[in-house]
């Protein structure tokens, strides 16, 4: 079993930055991709960033691009989102999933995922 745990979240202004962790336990792999998606209510879920296994290639939504930035410490089975500039459109819970292949932007690519933190930006 993998347990995928997201922390970080929280009610912020707009303008205003947090950084959300997702840590990884249990079955170890030889590799994977680590993603982050948002669902805000009524609508689906989204992809909004990922990073391969190494780091060396990442991908973004294009509503995030140049606001929010991706890391990993493999070394931890950690996974970091540094969200910049948020805006109340960023409002959402947020997942953390784990992908046994290269990045991939649908949440069906993903086999493991954690519960979700909220976010809430205020205006």
């Amino acid at each position: 079993q993998v347990q995928v745990v997201e922390s970080g979240g929280g009610l912020v202004q707009a303008g205003g930055s947090l950084r959300l962790s997702c840590a990884a336990s249990g079955r170890t792999f030889s590799w994977y991709t680590m993603g982050w998606f948002r669902q805000a209510p009524g609508k689906e879920r989204e992809f909004v960033a990922a990073t391969s296994w190494s780091g060396g290639t990442t991908d973004y939504s294009d509503s995030v691009k140049g606001r929010f930035t991706i890391s990993r410490d493999n070394a931890k089975r950690t996974v970091y989102l540094q969200m910049n500039s948020l805006k109340p459109e960023d409002t959402a819970v947020y997942y953390c999933a784990i992908r046994l292949a290269g990045i991939a932007t649908t949440p069906s690519g993903y086999q493991y995922w954690g519960q979700g933190t909220q976010v809430t930006v205020s205006s």
